[in-house]
This record gives C-alpha cells, structure tokens and sequence, in this order.
C-alpha cells in the first residue's frame, strides 16, 4: 500500500509488528523501561491519581488530545479561523485544531493526516499485509454533542485502551470549555488514565479580562487551576496567528508558574510552526528547562510559518533540548510528516519526537466510522515503521518521551 492508505494496526499487530511478541502484550512493563530513570518523587498526574512514570510504561501515551470541549468551541474556532484567513489573505489559512476537521477554514489548507468526515478503512500497518477491508458503517451517534456524552467518549476510551493505549493527556482548559468532571467520570468508567491540562489557549479565547491582568495576576490565576483541579500540564498553550502582546504576556505568566509547580508546557502554533521559535524563547527566558517544552503542530509546519525552512526550525528546537510535537497526523496527509520524522530520526533526534493527533471532531470516533483516539499509533506509526524506523526507536517515541515529558516532581500536594 501506500504511505496514504488508510490503514491501521490492531494491539495485537502493533506489538507484532514492532517486534515485541505476542507475549509481550501479557507484561505490565516493556524491559526498556528499565533503562530510564526519572527524578525522586517524580509523578505522572492524572485526574484519578498520580502514578509513578514506570506504573505507565506498559502502554502508549498520547500528549495532546481533545476529550471534552464546549459544544461552541468548534463553531467559534472556525469563525475566528475563517476572519484570520480573510485579514492576512494567508494561502494556506488556519487550520482546524485537527485536520479530521473538513470544514471550510481548513478546507484545502495544506499538510494535515486527518480522514475527511465519514472515517476510513481500517487495515493492517503499511507495508506489513494486505488491508482488512473497509470501516464498517457508523453503529451509533452520541446523545447530543459527542464531548458531553458519557457513555459515547467512555466507549471510545475502552476501544482506544484495548489498542494499546494507556494514558490520553487531555488539552483543553477552562476557556476551551473543558469540564474537569466529565474527564473524571469518563476515565473511572473506561479505566483510561488522563492528564488535565491547564492554562489559557490563545487570544481569541482569553477571558476579557487578560488584557488588562498583570503577569503575576496570571501567574496566580495558572496556579490556582492548579490549586483546584488535578492539573498534570500547562497545556495546549498558544498563539493564534502572529504572536499578540497579549499572548505574549501569558507565555512568560505560564513560565512563571512552572517555576511554582514543575508542570511540563506544551504548546499551539497558529498557522503550524509560526512563532515556534519566540514560544521557545519566551518560556527559556522565564526560567523554563527546554526539556520541559513540547512545541506543538510542528508536523503541519508551514512555508509560511518557516521561511522555508522547515527541517531547520526543527533541529533548531531539538538542538536546545525541546520536544516538538507531530500532532496532527494520521490519514491521507501524512506522507511529509513521515519523512520530516524520518529526517529527525537520522540525525539523532529520536528523543526530541511526541506524536498524538489532536482529535477535536466526531468524524475521528471508531463510532463514527473514523479511527478513534488511537490512531497515532494504528495509523502513523506503521507508516514510520515502513519508512525504516527501528522497533526500538517508535518504543522509545511512543512509550518512553511522553513519560519523560509529563513526569515531574510536585511542588503543589494535588486535593483529591
């Protein structure tokens, strides 16, 4: 097949596949997480429990998801996506949060792995068999819209958690319309671990109030979330289009919480890739450690956002010792995100790679007829598999970074 298909991997092929055995699906632990150490005391938090980053290492860990949002924030991320395109006239406009999104801001932009609406075939791996046919008709519809519908995401989670899915870091907050006690409700009927995000999105989605807040009013309102709810990261935290003053502000307020939690930063790029590099300027000059930084969307970067130098902004991130997130892929698009991945892997950058898929639309749910929350790694990882990737680096990229990444040592006792 090509490196398009629509293809995927079952739990059962994925451990094959990368060559771990059939019997490795019986282990609590894989033998190389072994190999790494985190720091004393150091927790993955979840909105249930902290555990230690080894009681994780038994499945995939996908950073940047969507799991609950407000019925509106689509429609008004579209809106605001739609205005943008027509202010700058960009050729490639904004993109949806996820290119499984096909709505008209996002229609045609460039880059992107989503399926368009309707789902796609599921299969086995890209170059490892023959396909499995294609997806079966949807089989339900949620009561309502999908994000606030218990049993629907409570199912979706149970069919992600039996493809090798362990831990969904959730990337939404309070101006997004996250609801903290869905999440909880959800994750105790699925079993799924997942980390809350916290923080404040970006410009159109600020309270009024930011603008004229101080940073460290900021700062006190980030720790407070913090305070509140069980938040395992500052994310996704980010800049719309052309970083505002406004954004600006709450990328060093977000620094300066970190220094008061030791919460990791993961963060969204406008039109992909733009302003990736002040981001990282922003938060190493509050006192961030890169390799507590993700920089987010950087598999959909853009000329635009580039200058053209897609690969160079890349190693130029993971030289500082940041992670960059591949977080919008699996479908039709891949293909550039592929050999970016690729690229990095052979001139050692493996460490610096998170991969997750930014899921915002119904279209994605298995129920839907889509590929559910656990495409990253049916979908795209077998295409980096046939690209040459060693079955230890995707371990390393799928198991062990995001582990790295989100473990840390609190610095504020979590209240339930």
């Amino acid at each position: 097949m090509s490196q398009d298909s629509r293809s995927g991997w079952t739990r059962r092929e994925a451990l094959g596949v990368l060559g771990m055995g059939a019997a490795a699906a019986m282990l609590p632990k894989f033998a190389s997480a072994a190999d790494l150490t985190f720091p004393q005391g150091a927790v993955i938090r979840t909105i249930l429990r902290d555990y230690k980053p080894e009681e994780l290492a038994g499945g995939v860990t996908l950073f940047h998801e969507h799991l609950s949002f407000k019925d509106d924030f689509m429609t008004r991320w579209n809106q605001y996506a739609q205005d943008t395109r027509r202010e700058t006239a960009a050729p490639q406009g904004m993109r949806s949060p996820n290119p499984n999104v096909a709505t008209p801001a996002a229609r045609g932009a460039a880059g992107g792995g989503g399926a368009a609406a309707g789902g796609a075939g599921r299969g086995v791996g890209a170059g490892a068999g023959t396909a499995r046919g294609a997806a079966p008709a949807a089989t339900a519809q949620p009561n309502g819209f999908f994000m606030t519908d218990v049993d629907y995401m409570t199912d979706e989670l149970v069919r992600a958690k039996k493809e090798g899915i362990g831990c969904i870091v959730d990337g939404g907050h309070p101006d997004m319309g996250r609801n903290a006690q869905f999440l909880k409700t959800i994750s105790e009927k699925s079993g799924m671990p997942i980390v809350l995000g916290g923080g404040f999105y970006t410009q159109p989605f600020y309270p009024k109030e930011i603008s004229t807040m101080s940073e460290e009013q900021i700062v006190r309102a980030l720790v407070k979330q913090v305070e509140d709810d069980p938040i395992g990261v500052f994310g996704e935290i980010g800049s719309w289009d052309d970083i505002t003053a406004d954004e600006r502000k709450v990328f060093r307020s977000i620094g300066k919480a970190h220094l008061q939690t030791n919460l990791s930063i993961f963060t969204h790029t406008g039109i992909p890739g733009k302003s990736a590099m002040e981001q990282l300027d922003l938060l190493e000059d509050a006192g961030v450690k890169p390799n507590r930084i993700c920089i987010g969307h950087l598999g959909n970067l853009t000329p635009q956002a580039s200058g053209d130098n897609t690969l160079g902004v890349h190693r130029a991130i993971c030289k500082r010792g940041a992670f960059i997130g591949f977080d919008r892929q699996g479908g039709p698009g891949d293909t550039p995100q592929v050999a970016m991945v690729m690229s990095l892997i052979d001139a050692g950058y493996a460490d610096n790679l998170l991969f997750s898929a930014d899921i915002a639309g119904v279209q994605s749910m298995e129920k839907a007829g889509g590929q559910g929350y656990a495409k990253t790694w049916t979908v795209f990882v077998p295409k980096i598999k046939a690209a040459g990737a060693s079955d230890a680096v995707l371990h390393q990229i799928m198991y062990d970074n995001p582990r790295r990444f989100l473990a840390f040592v609190p610095k504020i006792k979590r209240k339930y």
